[in-house]
C-alpha cells in the first residue's frame, strides 16, 4: 500500500534494485544482487540498452492510453481503436453476503487448457470453504478447428469434471470465464470479436459465445445447467477481491495476455446510455499501440516477435508484457547474441533457434537471483545449451531487462487508469485496492514490485492496495453469478415494496372523483372530508386596481409589515418584526398592542403617519371566516399560546388595539390565509389565475367557486373564493385503499393521527419520514446496507425532506448523492446510492401525482362549473417542496394533463404571495366597493 509522493531521490535509492537507475531519468534492468559479466561489451549493452524505458517515455504511454480510453468512452474511437473500453454488464461489488453453489468455466485464462471449478460461497462470517477444480489440457487441433469442436470439448470436461462431484445435475448456475476480447450486450450475451493467445477457431468471432456453450451443453444433454454470466479472466480478478478497508474496484491480469478492467461511473459510458450507477469496463489494453508512444520503446526483438507471430500488427502492447511473448523475447536476445559469439562460444542449440522453446516460467525461475547459477545452468542445458559461467549471468540480464520493461509498460498502463478513476470519482486522493492475477503476476515476484514501485512514481495522487488473486479468478467468476442472483431478488423485494407508490392512471383517475365528490358535499355543507371553507374574496385582480395598501403577514415568531404600491406594476416595501416570545405565550390584547406598535413604527419609518391605509391581514393560523373581514380563530399553532384569542375575531381584536392606540387611524379590509394571497398574487400578473395551491410543509388549495353553489351565503350570481383545507381529504378513509403500512406508521407517530391524511401522503413535512420508515424495512429484508441497522435511521425525522429534493437533482451526481448519505451515517454501497434514489423518486411521485389529481379535480369541477368544452386556467403555486424539488412541478404539470385533457392548466410561481396576496386582496375588495358605490 502506498500513497502521496515520496521525493524522487528517496524512491530512486529505494526500488533501485527493482529497475531505477539515476542519471538522465532512465530506468534500466535491476542489478543489485544479480552476477555482473566481467566483459560489458558494447555489443551486450547495445542490446540490453533498448529494454531501458525512461520516465518520460512511461509517462507519454500513460498519457496516451489514458487519452484513449476517454475516447472510447465516449464512443469517438476510430475505426481500429487503440483500447476497447467494453462494458461488462457486472455493476456491483460484492457485498460479502453472497452465499451459495456455483460452477466455473474458465476458457482461455490460461493459454492452451480450460479448467471446471465447483465454487461454494459462505458469506463474509462463513467458514471459506476452497474451490474443487480440474484442469483440461485442449489439444492443438481443437484450438485450431472449428467452433463446435471446442465448444463440444469444454461441455464434455464439464460432465467429466460433475460426474465426480456429489450434485445435483438440475438447476445448477454456471459462470463462463472466457478471457479473449468480446463485445457483451448483456451479462450473458457476449460476442467473440477476435482470438488471442494461439487461439483460431473457425466459426466463433461476430457469434454469442454463450450460445455456443449452451448448445454445446444442450448438445452433451447430461446436466441441466444455466448459463448465468459470461466473465472475463480479469473480471473474474477483481470479483475475486477479499473485501477489506477500501473497495476492490480494479483488476488486473498479466498471464498468457494481459489486460485490466475497472469500475466506471455509467454515465461516462456512451454505448450504455445510462446515467446511473456503475459498470465494468475492461479495457482491452493489449490492443493498445500508439506509434508515437509505444515506438520509441519498440525493439528490433519486438518488431521480430510480431512478424512471427500469428496475428502480426495486432495486440503490440500484450506482445511487450504477456507471459505467452516474455519467453520468446528472451529467446529471440539470446538468439541474438549467440550468434554474435557473445553466448554460447557462438553455438546456438536447435531448441534456442525455435520458437516457443523458452517459456514464462525458465524465464521466471532464470531471473530469481536466488536459484542460484546451478539451477540457470541446469535449465540452459536442458535446452541444448553448453553455458559458461559468464553465459549464466549474462542470460540472467537478458531475463531481467525484458521482465523489467514489462512491469514498468503494465505499471504506466495501470496509472492511466487508476488516474481515470481519480478523475471520475473527483477524489483527491484516490484510495482503492487492486486485484492482481496470472502467472506473471503470481510467479514473478520481482514483476509485482517493480509494478508496484513504478505506479507510486507515476500516479503519486493514489493510495493503492495490491491484493493477490486466490485462484486465478474462479472464485470472482462465481461472485460475478452470485452478485447477479443477490441484485435480481433485491430488485424484486424493491420493486414489492415501491409498488404501492406506482400509481396508475384508474388510481389517480379515482382519486380526482373521490375529490369531486367531497368538494360538492363540503359546499352543500354536508359532512366531508373536504371543510370548502368561503373566504368572501369574490373576484381576482383585472388590473385595474390601483393605490398604496398596508399588508400584515402574521404566521411565526417573525412577522412582516409591508406597503404594497399598486400601479402599473406592484411595488413592495416591507420590514421583519420580531414577536417575542413572552407576548406570543401572554396575554392577546398584549400581543395585538404589540403588532400595532411595529405597524405605526413602519409608518413612521415610510413617512406615513396620519394616514389611513387600506389593509389586509394574513393570518396563517385555523380560522373561520365569517366575512372578508371576519375570522374566528379556531386554535393557536406554532408555537403561539396568546389567552383570550381562541374562538375570537382577530380582526376585531386588532381593531381594538388600533383604537386603544390614540390618533392611529387604520382600515381593515380583509383577513386572508397563504393559499389565497397565493391565488391574488398570481392573479394580478395573470388574470386567469383561479387557482391556489400550497405544497410546502403542508399542502392547500382555494379556488373561484360559482357562487349560487356555496350553501350558507346569500347571493346567486358572481363568485366567491372557497378555501378547501384539502390537507384533510382522505380523513374520512376514502384514500385508505391507497395508504401504504408506511403512511400507517408516520400517521400513528404524528401529533395528529387519523387527520390531514392528504397531506402527509403529499407535503414536505412527512415525506422525508414515509422514506425512512420504507429505508428501515428493506434494511431488515438485507436489501440495503448489508442487513446493518443503524442508530441514525432508527432516529425520528432524521431524514428530511429536503434530501429527496438533492438526491433527486439532476446536476447532482451520485457520488454526491452518496455523500448526502453518508453524512447521515448509513454504510453506502454503490447500489444502495441507487436504491435509496428509487425510493425518493417513487414517494415524491407518487406526492406530486396525487397533487396533480386535486388540481385536475378542481379545475374539472371550475370547467362543468361554466358549461365549457375547453377551459384556460392557472395556477397560482407557492411552498418550498414545489419550487425546490427538482421534478415534483413537471410531474404535478403531467398528471392534470392526462386527468384533465380538457382543461389548459398553466402553473405560475408565487413570489412574495403571502404579503403581496393580502394588499391584492384589499385593492380589490376597494375596487369592488368603489364600483358598487358608483
Amino acid at each position: 500500500m502506498f500513497g502521496g509522493q515520496p521525493p524522487l531521490w528517496k524512491f530512486m535509492d529505494s526500488i533501485r534494485s527493482e529497475g531505477l537507475q539515476q542519471g538522465e531519468e532512465a530506468l534500466s534492468c535491476p542489478e543489485e544482487g544479480l552476477p555482473r559479466p566481467s566483459d560489458s561489451s558494447e555489443l551486450v549493452q547495445d542490446c540490453l540498452q533498448q529494454f531501458k524505458v525512461t520516465v518520460a517515455q512511461l509517462q507519454q504511454i500513460q498519457a496516451s492510453l489514458l487519452g484513449s480510453m476517454e475516447q472510447a468512452l465516449r464512443g469517438q474511437a476510430s475505426p481500429v481503436p487503440a483500447v476497447r473500453m467494453l462494458p461488462t454488464y457486472v455493476g456491483s461489488t460484492p457485498h460479502g453476503t453472497e452465499q451459495g453453489d456455483f460452477v466455473v468455466l474458465e476458457l482461455g485464462a490460461t493459454g492452451a487448457s480450460l479448467r471446471v471449478l465447483w465454487v461454494t460461497l459462505t458469506g463474509i462470517e462463513g467458514h471459506r470453504v476452497e474451490p474443487r477444480s480440474q484442469e483440461f489440457v485442449i489439444p492443438q487441433d481443437v484450438m485450431l478447428g472449428t467452433g463446435q469442436q471446442l465448444f463440444d470439448f469444454a461441455a464434455h470436461c464439464l460432465s467429466e469434471f460433475l460426474d465426480a462431484q456429489p450434485v445435483s445435475k438440475q438447476g445448477l448456475q454456471l459462470g463462463f470465464s472466457f478471457s479473449f476480447p468480446c463485445h457483451q450486450t448483456g451479462l450473458d450475451r457476449s460476442t467473440l470479436i477476435s482470438w488471442t493467445k494461439g487461439f483460431r477457431c473457425s466459426g466463433v468471432e461476430g457469434q454469442d459465445v454463450v450460445q455456443l456453450l449452451r448448445d454445446a451443453i444442450q448438445r452433451q444433454g447430461a446436466y441441466n445447467i444455466d448459463v448465468v454470466a459470461v466473465v472475463n479472466d480479469t473480471v473474474g480478478t477483481m470479483m475475486g477481491c477479499e473485501l477489506g478497508a477500501r473497495p476492490c474496484e480494479v483488476g488486473l491480469v498479466v498471464d498468457t495476455g494481459t489486460n485490466v478492467c475497472y469500475m466506471e461511473e455509467a454515465r461516462d459510458v456512451a454505448v450504455l446510455d445510462e446515467d446511473r450507477g456503475r459498470v465494468c469496463v475492461s479495457v482491452e489494453w493489449g490492443s493498445f499501440s500508439d506509434d508515437g508512444a509505444l515506438g520509441p520503446v519498440l525493439t528490433t526483438f519486438d518488431h521480430t516477435l510480431d512478424h512471427e507471430s500469428l496475428n502480426p500488427g495486432a495486440q503490440r502492447f500484450e506482445k511487450m508484457i504477456g507471459g505467452l511473448y516474455l519467453g520468446e523475447l528472451v529467446r529471440l536476445v539470446l538468439a541474438h547474441l549467440t550468434r554474435r559469439g557473445v553466448l554460447f562460444r557462438g553455438c546456438p542449440s536447435p531448441a534456442l533457434l525455435s520458437q516457443g522453446s523458452v517459456l514464462l516460467e525458465h524465464v521466471a525461475e532464470m531471473e530469481d537471483p536466488s536459484a542460484g547459477a546451478a539451477r540457470v545452468h541446469a535449465i540452459l542445458q536442458d535446452l541444448g545449451l553448453s553455458p559458461e559461467a559468464s553465459d549464466v549471468e549474462l542470460v540472467q540480464r537478458v531475463c531481467a531487462a525484458v521482465c523489467t520493461r514489462a512491469a514498468q509498460l503494465c505499471a504506466a498502463a495501470l496509472a492511466a487508469v487508476l488516474s481515470r478513476l481519480q478523475h471520475s470519482r473527483e477524489q483527491q486522493t484516490l484510495q482503492v485496492a487492486v486485484a492482481t492475477g496470472g502467472r506473471v503476476c503470481e510467479r514473478h515476484p520481482r514483476f509485482c514490485s517493480i509494478l508496484q514501485g513504478t505506479v507510486m512514481l507515476l500516479a503519486p495522487e493514489c493510495d493503492v492496495s495490491f491484493i493477490p488473486s486466490a485462484d486465478g479468478g474462479g472464485r470472482g467468476v462465481a461472485m460475478v453469478t452470485a452478485v447477479a442472483a443477490r441484485l435480481a431478488a433485491h430488485r424484486r423485494l424493491l420493486e414489492e415494496t415501491l409498488a404501492p407508490f406506482r400509481l396508475n392512471h384508474d388510481q389517480l383517475a379515482a382519486v380526482q372523483a373521490q375529490m369531486r365528490e367531497a368538494m360538492a358535499k363540503g359546499l352543500r355543507g354536508e359532512a366531508s372530508s373536504l371543510r370548502m371553507l368561503p373566504t368572501y374574496v369574490r373576484a381576482t385582480p383585472d388590473g385595474s386596481e390601483r393605490g398604496d395598501f398596508l399588508a400584515l403577514d402574521l404566521g411565526g415568531t417573525n412577522f412582516r409589515v409591508l406597503l404594497v404600491r399598486v400601479t402599473t406594476c406592484v411595488q413592495i416595501t416591507s420590514q421583519i418584526y420580531s414577536i417575542p416570545e413572552s407576548v406570543a405565550q401572554g396575554s392577546g390584547q398584549q400581543l395585538f398592542d404589540h403588532i400595532v406598535d411595529c405597524i405605526v413604527d413602519f409608518q413612521q419609518k415610510q413617512g406615513l403617519s396620519g394616514q389611513s391605509l387600506p389593509l389586509g391581514f394574513t393570518f396563517s393560523f385555523p380560522c373561520k371566516q365569517l366575512g372578508l373581514d371576519q375570522g374566528i380563530l379556531l386554535n393557536w399553532t406554532k408555537g403561539f399560546n396568546a389567552s383570550d384569542c381562541e374562538g375570537q375575531d382577530v380582526v376585531s381584536l386588532l381593531r381594538e388595539a388600533i383604537t386603544r392606540r390614540q390618533a392611529v387611524e387604520l382600515n381593515v379590509v380583509a383577513i386572508v390565509n397563504d393559499t389565497v394571497g397565493t391565488m391574488m398574487s398570481c392573479g394580478y400578473e395573470d388574470p386567469r389565475c383561479e387557482i391556489g395551491l400550497i405544497v410546502g410543509t403542508g399542502t392547500n388549495a382555494c379556488y373561484m367557486e360559482e357562487l349560487r353553489n356555496v350553501a350558507g351565503v346569500p347571493g346567486d350570481s358572481g363568485h366567491m373564493c372557497i378555501n378547501m383545507e384539502w390537507g384533510a381529504f382522505g380523513d374520512d378513509g376514502s384514500l385508505d385503499t391507497l395508504s401504504t403500512c408506511f403512511d400507517a406508521s408516520v400517521d400513528q407517530a404524528s401529533i395528529n393521527p387519523g387527520k390531514q391524511r392528504f397531506e402527509k401522503m403529499i407535503s414536505g413535512m412527512y415525506l422525508g419520514e414515509i422514506v425512512r420508515h420504507i429505508l428501515l424495512h428493506l434494511t431488515s429484508l438485507g436489501v440495503l446496507f448489508r442487513g446493518q441497522q443503524t442508530q441514525r435511521l432508527q432516529t425520528r425525522d432524521i431524514f428530511k425532506t429536503k434530501f429527496l429534493s438533492e438526491i433527486e437533482s439532476d446536476s447532482l451526481a451520485l457520488r454526491q448523492v452518496r455523500a448526502i448519505l453518508e453524512d447521515l451515517g448509513l454504510p453506502l454501497t454503490s447500489d444502495d446510492t441507487l436504491m435509496v434514489l428509487e425510493v425518493c423518486q417513487a414517494v415524491s411521485q407518487r406526492a406530486a401525482q396525487l397533487c396533480g389529481a386535486g388540481v385536475a379535480a378542481v379545475a374539472e369541477k371550475i370547467r362543468e362549473n361554466r358549461g365549457l368544452e375547453e377551459l384556460a386556467v392557472s395556477v397560482g403555486v407557492d411552498g418550498t417542496l414545489y419550487k425546490l424539488h427538482p421534478h415534483f412541478s413537471s410531474l404535478v404539470a403531467a398528471t392534470v394533463r392526462e386527468l384533465a385533457p380538457r382543461c389548459a392548466v398553466t402553473f405560475l410561481q408565487s413570489e412574495d404571495g403571502s404579503g403581496k396576496g393580502a394588499a391584492l386582496v384589499t385593492a380589490v375588495a376597494c375596487r369592488l366597493a368603489q364600483s358598487t358605490r358608483v
